[in-house]
């Protein structure tokens, strides 16, 4: 089978190659991809989920905008006492060691990660990041309404309930790339 035939429809059986990831999510406080005030994270090897990961996250900056609020339901009274990210990430780099990244819309995540690095001034180790949204655009084309993490969950046969909490929509993605990555 050519590779361009592995995604022609999306009412063919999934193939899915990608058996050893890390899916990950990230929530931010802002409109800057450095606010990260909550993290996900759901580890898959040979094809099953094995670990998960969640924290909240003191950002930086450190304010809320209106509109972020809105979308996760964070706010500084959830985040005031939480851990900086430098000791967050001292607990995740362990479980990805190794690992490909896999996000829906990685180029929001991965834009997150490099950023919240470069805050912290700590040594970006060059993960390579897999798109859910990208492989959503090739595996479904147009036969669904939209290509947003619930829509694509649903498709794939995973009812997202929490959307918007970082651990559910690592956990929705982690469903995706084992069904269409």
């Amino acid at each position: 089978m050519r590779s361009s035939e592995a995604w022609t429809t999306w009412s063919e059986p999934f193939v899915s190659a990608m058996r050893d990831f890390a899916a990950i999510d990230f929530e931010t406080a802002n409109e800057q991809r450095c606010s990260v005030c909550s993290v996900g994270v759901v580890v898959v090897r040979g094809g099953e989920i094995v670990d998960s990961f969640y924290s909240l996250i003191h950002p930086e900056p450190e304010y809320y905008q209106w509109f972020c609020r809105q979308v996760h339901g964070l706010g500084p009274e959830d985040t005031e006492d939480a851990p900086v990210f430098p000791y967050v990430w001292e607990q995740i780099a362990p479980l990805v060691e190794g690992l490909p990244l896999v996000a829906h819309n990685a180029c929001f995540d991965e834009g997150c990660l490099k950023e919240v690095f470069r805050v912290y001034r700590m040594d970006y180790p060059d993960y390579q990041f897999f798109d859910t949204l990208a492989a959503s655009r090739r595996h479904f084309g147009g036969s669904l309404p939209n290509h947003k993490l619930d829509t694509v969950a649903a498709a794939c046969g995973f009812d997202l309930t929490r959307h918007h909490h970082a651990l559910a929509d690592a956990e929705a993605c982690a469903h995706i790339a084992l069904k269409i990555l």
